[in-house]
């Protein structure tokens, strides 16, 4: 059920929700749950819609992790938001809560990522399938032999933050597919889209949508951070 904490924001072209860890974002043959079917029944039963709904995710988060997902309820909007996905026109704000600390306090971490199988692994270069993956970090937080870090994409390659925070040795907490120590219930793992700014496709003014954080360890050690 979507309920209304989960909502970011709603109008008649878009609808914003906080996904839960666990959660896939679509349906797959493996998961008929979703929150694309959860927010299209929202969507239905709000208002009153007869017959099929339209309502599609413009972009995924990984299963394991939370935060901003966005809808587009029409097929105009979807497509003006393709358009900026594809011209990079988005900022993505993450956060993540890693095992130990990094030694800068912020940095720019350049890597080739080969995606394989349900993993990204780092190779020497360029070449073959590789791609570029860029991303910056920023220390905010230390505690307890944890560091929360605001990672901001440059790329969006698969795992892509998973993988690189892992390659320089400190994996997300709960990520023993990247070397993790800990884990997390239901699988989860401390990485928290928070943030997700793009322009309006009907309206073309900036949307900047920001999703609370779990109210679960080890988010809540470094709290408040609402």
């Amino acid at each position: 059920m979507i309920e209304a904490r989960d909502i970011l924001y709603v109008d008649n072209h878009l609808l914003a929700l906080n996904k839960p860890a666990g959660l896939v974002t679509q349906p797959s043959g493996a998961h008929e749950d979703s929150l694309e079917s959860r927010a299209r029944e929202w969507v239905r039963v709000t208002y009153a819609k007869p017959g099929a709904v339209f309502l599609e995710a413009v972009h995924r988060i990984d299963r394991p992790v939370s935060g901003v997902v966005l809808f587009a309820r029409t097929s105009k909007a979807l497509s003006r938001l393709n358009e900026s996905v594809r011209g990079r026109e988005v900022g993505k704000l993450y956060w993540a809560v890693v095992e130990g600390a990094p030694a800068a306090a912020e940095a720019r971490l350049e890597h080739w990522l080969v995606h394989g199988s349900h993993e990204a692994r780092i190779v020497a270069g360029p070449g073959g399938e590789a791609r570029q993956a860029v991303l910056e970090y920023r220390l905010v937080r230390q505690a307890g032999g944890l560091a929360l870090l605001a990672v901001s994409l440059h790329t969006g390659r698969y795992h892509q933050i998973r993988a690189q925070l892992a390659h320089i040795g400190h994996p997300i907490v709960g990520d023993g597919r990247y070397g993790a120590r800990s884990s997390l219930p239901g699988g989860a793992i401390a990485l928290h889209h928070r943030e997700l700014t793009i322009a309006h496709p009907v309206k073309h003014e900036p949307l900047t949508l920001t999703a609370p954080c779990p109210d679960a360890e080890p988010w809540r050690r470094f709290a408040p951070l609402g």
